[in-house]
């Protein structure tokens, strides 16, 4: 059963495809100001536990409640609305357009005269996204490659682009999926702090298989092995949880 003042609980999902129970009964609460990790081994669940929170998949059964309130669950083109913003694995960015255009893109629902024209610079309220999209760079100290290309910018760059197209919706809810994945130890310490800035303006749900992120950012966390709830709680609790170790984290951790 969620707490009160849960800002997010999903309860009992389910998700079936066919004869496969990709999710059985699966629980989640984020509440305020906090970072929930979501781990498991590879094919336990965690992706299609964010697309089903996205709308990409349709639950076979389950509960979200919002703020204490139930809603259905969300299509993508709501998830605005339900203040609910994702990263995904692959960056995906706009190859031939600057950084900025990139996450101004992001800001497509503030635009009130369209998607397209927003995209590229017809929208009369242009101005205004693009000061939008800069205070989002800002948030992930990128203000200084807005003009570039984002075809000229390294791995580590794209990573806060993508994050920047996310943060500028202004979300209460910001749904990180591997965000350290395929960066360097320089790199993922700078993510690990800017997860921690991030935190105090909006909840972060996290999918990540760094170990060392997930026990430096996350306030609890949510084991997933092969479609079930295996284990939660605080990190360092259900980092020694004997179930854990024996799905995920190996039985060399101490």
């Amino acid at each position: 059963m969620s707490t009160p003042s849960a800002l997010l609980a999903v309860e009992n999902l389910s998700v079936d495809f066919g004869g496969l129970h990709a999710l059985s009964r699966v629980f989640l609460e984020l509440r305020h100001q906090e970072v929930v990790g979501v781990i498991g081994p590879n094919g336990a669940g965690k992706t299609t536990l964010f697309n089903a929170l996205c709308g990409l998949v349709a639950p076979s059964s389950g509960e979200l409640t919002l703020d204490g309130k139930g809603h259905e669950w969300p299509k993508p083109d709501q998830l605005v609305d339900f203040g609910i913003a994702r990263t995904l694995q692959g960056v995906a960015l706009f190859p031939d357009l600057t950084v900025v255009e990139n996450v101004m893109i992001g800001a497509h629902k503030f635009a009130q005269s369209g998607f397209i024209s927003a995209a590229f610079g017809l929208s009369k309220d242009e101005s205004k996204l693009r000061e939008r999209a800069m205070l989002a760079l800002e948030r992930v100290y990128a203000t200084g490659i807005a003009h570039r290309r984002a075809d000229t910018l390294s791995y580590p760059d794209t990573k806060r682009v993508s994050i920047a197209r996310a943060l500028v919706t202004e979300p209460r809810i910001l749904m990180l999926d591997e965000p350290a994945g395929g960066l360097g130890a320089e790199d993922i310490a700078w993510m690990n702090g800017l997860i921690h800035n991030l935190k105090l303006q909006c909840s972060v749900l996290l999918v990540e298989h760094h170990m060392d992120v997930v026990m430096s950012v996350c306030d609890r966390l949510y084991v997933l092995n092969f479609g079930e709830v295996i284990a939660s709680g605080v990190a360092e609790k259900v980092r020694r949880d004997p179930a854990v170790i024996a799905a995920y984290l190996g039985a060399g951790v101490p």
